[in-house]
């Protein structure tokens, strides 16, 4: 094993703990960043004293073993949170999630939810395996609900009607309370906590990049500044940017699974095609910071309606206090777009602003002392009716020839951190398995 040659493309989370695992059972491995600085977009900014992430990244855990390396990274910077979020619909504020939290909303819309939900538990499709996530969302929730929350937002979030997307994403992401708790939520505002982000962690200082910092510390041979411009695949060699060269016995590749159509070489044309079926949205975020305190202890809000650009905003600061100066207070929005549902990038900013502005998060006479735009073209894959196929014939064939891809992006998969995490380690193990 100590003669392979094992190099990992992209020190984001992924990356580095594929490295982490490697490494801590005495393999080397060569870690290449094409950055100049580790995380990926797990990273953190400082502007002005404003502690900005790359849109919102909070962590949650499914898995002891996860939580406990993520503790011992941080050690004592990282502090638990009870989940504090809420939807923005017909003018008014409900808890999340929007199924079991109806109370509050007009009362015709508050009927038509539960009529819809009464009518889809009667039906009881639940257990029967659906076509597509529009027919999911019907049969667990009713017409009501997803005409007045899940449709629209998730059409918004993933730019494509949920008619064309596939169900195999869900994996427990989408709360699902039984017609009993959505009466409830009916009622009074309900205090059940639902879904797997319940509970969420965060760093007490330094914001989500201290993560990756932590991991990077512990770890060998990290090269920042490395552009990799060739991967060729029968030669099993990297080309860079900057003209040099390195062989490889096995390839971890964390680089975002359609970028690798244009690196790689010795590849035939019809495995290259299989890369245009793979699609995707685009996150537009915007952080800023406003010198008034808010006087809001929620954690984020979801706006599923059309009339408003961003999908979601969080507020920095109450993650952490130290994310703001003392007295300030920061956030981010977040604005998908692909090219189903392309953006207007002139006046961009603006308009996400005048939206604030509508809905009363930030006023006009407020004080806005930083603002930080980043544009995220691979937001999250697409999982169209080609998705399954393509990927899996890409993996497999990149598999044959000694290149594992790993992480969200590199595996092309709808991850949140904690399972980022994981698959760097099952890329390790398998790694070391076959050595």
């Amino acid at each position: 094993m100590a003669k392979k040659r094992i190099i990992i493309l992209g020190a984001g989370i992924a990356g580095l703990s594929a490295a982490w695992h490697l490494q801590k059972k005495g393999v080397d491995c060569l870690i290449l960043e094409k950055e100049a600085e580790v995380g990926g977009l797990c990273r953190s900014k400082n502007l002005g004293g404003f502690i900005f992430d790359y849109s919102g990244h909070l962590l949650h855990f499914r898995h002891n073993y996860s939580f406990s390396l993520v503790k011992k990274m941080l050690g004592g910077n990282l502090v638990e949170h009870n989940r504090n979020a809420w939807i923005y619909s017909h003018n008014v504020y409900t808890r999340y999630p929007f199924q079991a939290n109806l109370y509050g909303l007009p009362s015709s819309v508050v009927r038509e939810c539960l009529f819809g939900a009464c009518n889809a538990d009667k039906k009881g499709l639940r257990v029967k395996k659906h076509a597509n996530f529009l027919h999911w969302i019907n049969d667990y929730f009713g017409e009501g609900i997803a005409r007045h929350f899940m449709v629209p937002y998730n059409t918004k979030f993933w730019t494509v009607s949920p008619e064309k997307l596939s169900c195999e994403w869900l994996d427990g992401f989408i709360p699902v309370p039984s017609l009993k708790q959505i009466i409830e939520g009916t009622v009074a505002e309900t205090k059940r906590k639902f879904g797997y982000n319940s509970r969420f962690w965060y760093p007490r200082r330094g914001g989500i990049g201290q993560l990756p910092l932590a991991f990077a510390s512990s770890l060998k041979n990290v090269h920042k500044g490395c552009e990799v411009k060739v991967i060729d695949i029968l030669k099993k060699e990297i080309q860079f940017a900057s003209g040099g060269k390195e062989r490889f016995d096995c390839l971890v590749s964390t680089i975002p699974l359609p970028e690798l159509k244009f690196l790689l070489k010795g590849a035939p044309r019809d495995k290259i095609r299989i890369f245009d079926k793979l699609k995707w949205n685009s996150i537009f975020n915007l952080n800023l910071g406003i010198e008034k305190k808010r006087q809001c202890d929620r954690h984020w809000i979801y706006f599923p309606e059309k009339h408003l650009s961003f999908y979601r905003l969080g507020f920095f600061h109450n993650f952490s206090s130290r994310l703001a100066p003392e007295g300030s207070s920061s956030l981010y929005i977040e604005l998908s777009y692909s090219n189903n549902k392309p953006i207007d990038r002139d006046g961009l900013v603006t308009g996400i602003k005048k939206d604030l502005f509508k809905t009363g998060i930030i006023k006009e006479t407020d004080n806005i002392r930083a603002q930080d735009a980043n544009d995220i073209k691979y937001g999250y894959p697409i999982y169209d009716s080609c998705y399954a196929q393509a990927r899996e014939e890409i993996s497999g064939y990149l598999s044959a020839r000694d290149i594992l891809l790993c992480g969200r992006y590199g595996s092309w998969r709808y991850f949140a951190m904690e399972d980022a995490i994981l698959d760097g380690k099952r890329t390790a193990d398998h790694i070391l398995k076959n050595a």
